[in-house]
């Protein structure tokens, strides 16, 4: 179990704490999942300088590629890092027959689709940036634009992955099942995170 203090801040040996102000938003009151991302930079101090700039997105934790684990942002703040919402319904085929029509008409529109999913409560919907911690790991995605492919995560990442799961999901009383890749919750590059193992 990790301890939390008052500010949303753990403390834990593993953990270095590295808060961003300029990434953190409102107050977070609950936490519904976690979505696993990839930072598209080489190293971490390339993420935090773009961390820096005022009104950055980014994740309440991020993991180097020899496993150092950062805390950025307060676990009681949230952090944009979900971006726009899928279908939860649509992916498990479990949307009542006036959903499933909404749904249809706005599959290839992600904004109002978004919007749509946002309305509903969870767990009808995917975590977003309002209920879900967000975890990045150091990596690049390679390749042409319309064709990226992001590198494989390392062994020391996806340990400290797996010990980082294992203590915000029995601390924060989150299932594993709420814990997501990036793009199976939002439009993204399909192979982010499809390395990470927890």
């Amino acid at each position: 179990m990790l301890y939390i203090t008052r500010d949303g801040l753990v403390d834990a040996e593993k953990i270095k704490v590295k808060i961003f102000s300029t990434i953190e938003r409102e107050k977070m009151d609950r936490i519904n999942g976690i979505v696993i991302h990839q930072t598209d930079s080489p190293t971490a101090e390339a993420t935090f300088n773009s961390y820096r700039n005022a009104g950055a997105n980014g994740a309440h934790f991020l993991i180097e590629k020899d496993g150092t684990i950062y805390q950025t942002a307060s676990l009681y703040r949230r952090a944009n890092h979900v971006g726009k919402l899928k279908s939860r319904c649509l992916a498990n085929h479990t949307c009542t027959p006036t959903d499933l029509k909404i749904v249809e008409q706005l599959r290839n529109k992600p904004t109002p689709l978004s919007r749509h999913e946002h309305a509903k409560p969870h767990p009808d919907r995917y975590p977003s940036n309002g209920d879900s911690i967000g975890i990045e790991l150091v990596g690049m995605s390679l390749g042409p634009k319309d064709n990226k492919t992001y590198e494989s995560v390392t062994d020391a990442q996806n340990a400290s992955l797996k010990w980082l799961m294992k203590e915000l999901s029995e601390t924060l009383r989150i299932s594993l099942r709420e814990v997501f890749r990036h793009p199976e919750v939002a439009w993204k590059v399909k192979t982010e995170a499809s390395t990470a193992k927890w």
